[in-house]
């Protein structure tokens, strides 16, 4: 029996290690784990996407995308056939971003996040994930491996300015009810709702996703 090639794409500026807690049945999948890569020059997130995509060397792969991640994955679409694309803690489309995106987007705002003090992982913490984070630090201290400034600066203007408006309908959005980032209030079509999931669901709600990921991996099941 041929595996199913599982490709997981990790956070903004995430290591693949926020993965380290997910497993999957290996007599059905194989695990693969893609890294982001510092972007080049005017790069658009289309030409970003493909790129990534020619790491992909399995024909009809599952795709799996956090967070921004989950915005890749689908671009990347554009250039794999994928068996299934899924993502996680993420968004189909620009029409279900929080409304401080949607200012951030009109007003510029977001060419001001002063980028150059990451390495303070604090200021990071709090510009992605809110007043929440004192008890994240360490955790983010631990999973946000990509702190280059060019990355940084590339990353958050593709958030804010994806131009996605329709969403692909054959993606499977699994989304927590607690998220603080991309607040389920504003996730407009279907999606899987994990009851008490955050935006750091792939860390601490790895049972559920183990338990549910194969399922909806091969059946597209209902969970509920």
């Amino acid at each position: 029996m041929n595996k199913i090639p599982v490709y997981f794409m990790p956070g903004l500026a995430a290591s693949t290690s926020i993965f380290e807690r997910i497993k999957l049945p290996e007599s059905e999948f194989e695990m693969f784990f893609l890294e982001w890569e510092i972007p080049q020059e005017k790069e658009s997130l289309q030409e970003y996407a493909k790129r990534i995509a020619n790491k992909i060397t399995h024909e009809n792969p599952v795709l799996i995308g956090v967070s921004f991640g989950g915005i890749l994955v689908q671009e990347m679409a554009n250039f794999v056939n994928a068996r299934k694309i899924i993502i996680i803690s993420s968004v189909k489309s620009n029409l279900e971003f929080p409304r401080r995106m949607i200012l951030a987007k009109n007003t510029k705002a977001y060419k001001l996040i002063p980028i150059g003090l990451v390495e303070n992982i604090e200021s990071l913490a709090k510009f992605s994930f809110g007043k929440k984070m004192n008890e994240r630090l360490k955790l983010y201290d631990k999973f946000l491996s990509v702190r280059d400034k060019r990355y940084l600066d590339w990353a958050i203007e593709q958030v804010i300015l994806w131009d996605r408006t329709v969403a692909n309908q054959e993606v499977v959005h699994i989304h927590g009810d607690k998220d603080d980032v991309f607040p389920i209030k504003y996730i407009k079509d279907k999606c899987v709702i994990v009851n008490g999931g955050t935006h750091v669901m792939i860390l601490n709600k790895y049972k559920w996703l183990n338990t549910n990921l194969p399922e909806i991996i091969l059946n597209n099941k209902e969970i509920v």
